[in-house]
C-alpha cells in the first residue's frame, strides 16, 4: 500500500484534502504519526529494522510460544458455536499481543480489518463525532473536543475518561480499537459512558455522529489593543494562515500578541517549525526527536523568518487539549523566552510513531521517537508547565467566561496579573 513511513500527529498528511478527510473520525491516531513531505522513507531509521527481519533474534527461545500453539490447535473448543477463528487470525493476535507487551498505547499492530479502515481514513469520508482521543495513565482520555463538533455540542470535555463505548469497556483498548468503535456513518449514534473530574457520577453521553469540517484559524484585534491568533490545527494550511495573520498583527501595531493553542491535537511537524521560525533566529533549536535505544537525536532547527522585535510582549494559551505540535511550539517559545505560556498543564503527547507494513495488508505502528524542547524537557513525561496557571471552571462555561484569554491580555498590558 506503500504507506511505509513515519507520520506526524496521525492523520496529517500530505494535502489539506486528506486533512479534511482525516478529520472526519474520532481523529485519533493523533500526534506522533507522520509522514514526511516528500512521503519516502529515511533509510537511516528502517534499515535496522529490515536487517533484523533476515533472522530471529537471539537468545530468545521461541519453544514456548510454538507448544502454545500446538497445544490449543489440539485442545480448544469454543464455549458458543461463534465464527471459526482461522490459524491467519491467531498470527494476527499473537502479534497484537506482541506490540502490546510494550507497553506503550501508540505501538500497535494494524490487522487487515483496522489497517483498510486506516486506508479510508487517508481516501474517504466517512462519520465521526469530532474529538480527539489518547491514553493518559492507562485511561483512554479525551484531549479535546474539535470546535462546533457533535463531541462538543453533546457536553464532552477535554479531560474526559471514556470509561466505555456502547457498553464496552476500555480497559486496555488500543487507541485504534476506539476510533474503530467510536467512528460510524453520519447520523448513528455513539454512547460513551464518562468519568469527569469533580464529578462522582458516571456521565451517559449519546452523540449523533456527522462530517466534521475544521477550521484551522482565525484572529482578530481586541479593544484594548491585544492581538489574537487562535490555531485549531497544524494541518497542511496552517502555516500559510498564520503568516497572514502575523501579517496583520504587525500592521496593527500594538506590540501585544495571544497566541491561542487551546485544545489544538497537533498537526504537521513542518508546520510547527514554521510557525515557531518567525519567532526565532536561524538555526536555533524548535524541537529535539530522540530516537532508538542509542539515544541518537535529531534537532528541527528555526528556518530563520524571525520577525520577532524586543519590545513585543506575547503569551501563548494552552490547555489539556494542547498537544504534539502545539507543544513543539509552545516548548520552543517558552524555552527561548519568546512567549509566556498561560493556562493549564498540556496532553504530554511527545512520541513520534512510524508505519511499517508487515504484510502487504497489515502495519506495525511502532513509537520509534520521543520530543524534547530545547532545554531538553520531555513533551511525553508531564507535558508543558504554563508559566501562569489560570483554570476554567464550569461556571465560567456555562456563563461564557474565558478566564484565560482575560489573563493572559491583562498580563500583556500590565506585565502582571491579579490575584483573587
Amino acid at each position: 500500500m506503500g504507506i511505509q513511513a513515519r507520520l506526524l500527529f496521525a492523520h496529517m498528511l500530505r494535502t489539506s484534502h486528506y486533512l479534511a478527510a482525516l478529520l472526519l473520525v474520532v481523529f485519533s491516531f493523533f500526534a506522533g504519526v507522520y509522514v514526511r513531505g516528500d512521503g519516502k522513507l529515511e533509510a537511516s531509521i528502517l534499515s535496522g529494522f529490515r536487517a533484523s527481519l533476515a533472522q530471529p533474534p537471539e537468545n530468545v527461545d521461541f519453544s514456548p510460544l510454538w507448544k502454545a500453539w500446538r497445544l490449543l490447535e489440539e485442545k480448544y473448543i469454543p464455549a458458543t458455536t461463534t465464527e471459526e477463528i482461522t490459524p491467519q487470525d491467531r498470527l494476527w493476535g499473537a502479534i497484537e499481543g506482541l506490540a502490546k507487551s510494550y507497553g506503550d498505547p501508540y505501538t500497535v499492530f494494524l490487522p487487515p480489518q483496522e489497517a483498510t479502515l486506516f486506508e479510508e481514513n487517508i481516501s474517504g469520508e466517512f462519520g465521526g463525532v469530532g474529538m480527539e482521543v489518547g491514553v493518559r495513565d492507562r485511561i483512554l482520555t479525551v484531549i479535546t473536543p474539535l470546535k462546533d463538533s457533535p463531541a462538543e455540542k453533546a457536553g464532552i470535555l477535554a479531560g474526559d475518561r471514556i470509561l466505555a463505548i456502547d457498553g464496552k469497556p476500555t480497559k486496555d483498548m488500543s487507541i485504534d480499537e476506539a476510533v474503530r468503535l467510536i467512528r460510524g456513518e453520519k447520523g448513528t449514534e455513539v454512547k460513551l459512558d464518562i468519568a469527569r473530574e469533580r464529578t462522582e457520577e458516571i456521565l451517559e453521553i449519546r452523540i449523533v455522529r456527522d462530517t466534521i469540517r475544521i477550521p484551522t484559524s482565525k484572529y482578530y484585534l481586541r479593544d484594548d489593543g491585544v492581538f489574537v491568533i487562535a490555531l485549531y490545527n497544524f494541518g497542511a494550511t496552517a502555516s500559510e494562515e498564520f503568516k497572514k495573520a502575523l501579517r496583520e498583527f504587525i500592521r496593527a501595531g500594538t506590540g501585544k500578541l495571544i497566541i491561542d493553542l487551546r485544545g489544538n491535537p497537533g498537526g504537521f511537524l513542518e508546520s510547527a517549525v514554521e510557525i515557531s521560525s518567525w519567532f526565532l533566529p536561524m538555526g536555533k533549536p524548535v524541537v529535539i526527536e530522540k530516537f532508538g535505544a542509542n539515544g541518537e537525536e535529531r534537532v528541527q532547527r528555526s528556518l530563520g523568518y524571525n520577525v520577532y522585535r524586543p519590545w513585543w510582549r506575547i503569551a501563548v494559551l494552552v490547555n489539556e487539549g494542547s498537544a504534539s505540535a502545539s507543544e513543539i511550539v509552545a516548548g520552543a517559545l517558552q524555552d527561548h523566552q519568546r512567549a509566556t505560556l498561560v493556562g493549564m498543564r498540556t496532553f504530554g503527547k511527545g512520541s513520534v510513531q512510524e508505519l511499517v507494513e508487515v504484510t502487504p495488508d497489515t502495519f506495525l505502528k511502532v513509537t520509534v521517537a520521543r520530543w524534547l524542547t530545547p532545554k531538553g524537557r520531555s513533551i511525553s513525561e508531564n507535558g508543558l508547565e504554563p508559566d501562569i496557571t489560570v483554570e476554567v471552571t464550569p461556571e465560567d462555561v456555562e456563563a461564557g467566561r474565558d478566564p484565560q484569554l482575560e489573563k493572559a491580555a491583562e498580563f500583556l498590558l500590565n506585565g502582571r496579573i491579579t490575584t483573587q
